[in-house]
């Protein structure tokens, strides 16, 4: 696991790191492809979120923000016309290095104690294997991403309205990931209210997964980016 990797890379945006930290060089420059230019903004947010809704909200009961992830209203079609995969990537780091500068510090002053990971939910209702398999090398790249440049960020991982299917492939999966990494996941299927409230908090959980949350304004829950960081 490249733990040192993140250091690193921030010697390159952010000059005033250590300039100690080993570099992991194929890797570096391969990551660099996806880091957004300074001047980088993502202003067709609110658009893609109607397509593939990504957003921070709120925190758990153990103070961590959590990352929400609508894969299954993801329309492959639409999204690209809107936007690239590239650009997507791109505002995945972009709130990456976000929630480290912004968000963690927020709650941890807000909770009284250092709070370095999330929890994050990734809902499958109504996932299409078509669809998925359209967009399966941007999950792909993401999910190397988070796994390769920020490894110790992951708290809790809910994997929500997992159909029948996943159970199979989870078994061919489980076994190549490492324990720790496993025992931070939880696969629950269409009767997952409960658990999620137990973690999150009925307050701070969007009415749509269960919760009582309804964000005023326009966009909601989804572009609200509600949380201590604001």
């Amino acid at each position: 696991m490249e733990k040192r990797v993140w250091s690193s890379r921030h010697r390159h945006v952010c000059p005033s790191l250590p300039s100690h930290f080993p570099l992991k060089k194929p890797f570096y420059i391969k990551a660099l492809l996806f880091l957004p230019p300074r001047s980088f903004t993502f202003q067709e947010k609110e658009h893609v979120n109607h397509y593939y809704p990504q957003y921070y909200h709120k925190t758990d009961m153990e103070g961590r923000p959590v990352y929400i992830e609508e894969l299954g209203q993801l329309d492959v079609k639409r999204l690209y016309t809107i936007t690239t995969q590239q650009r997507l990537l791109q505002r995945l780091v972009l709130e990456y290095e976000r929630s480290l500068t912004s968000r963690l510090p927020a709650c941890s002053h807000f909770i009284g104690r250092p709070v370095e990971t999330f929890c994050t939910i990734m809902n499958l209702y109504n996932v299409s294997l078509t669809s998925f398999y359209k967009v399966k090398d941007y999950v792909m790249a993401a999910a190397s991403i988070g796994q390769n440049r920020y490894p110790e960020t992951m708290g809790k991982f809910y994997i929500i309205n997992a159909p029948w299917a996943f159970s199979a492939v989870w078994s061919v999966i489980k076994p190549w990931l490492d324990e720790v990494t496993v025992k931070k996941i939880v696969i629950l299927g269409a009767n997952y209210q409960e658990e999620l409230i137990k973690q999150i908090g009925k307050e701070n959980l969007p009415k749509e997964l269960g919760g009582s949350c309804e964000c005023k304004g326009n966009g909601g829950c989804r572009m609200s980016d509600a949380g201590p960081w604001n």
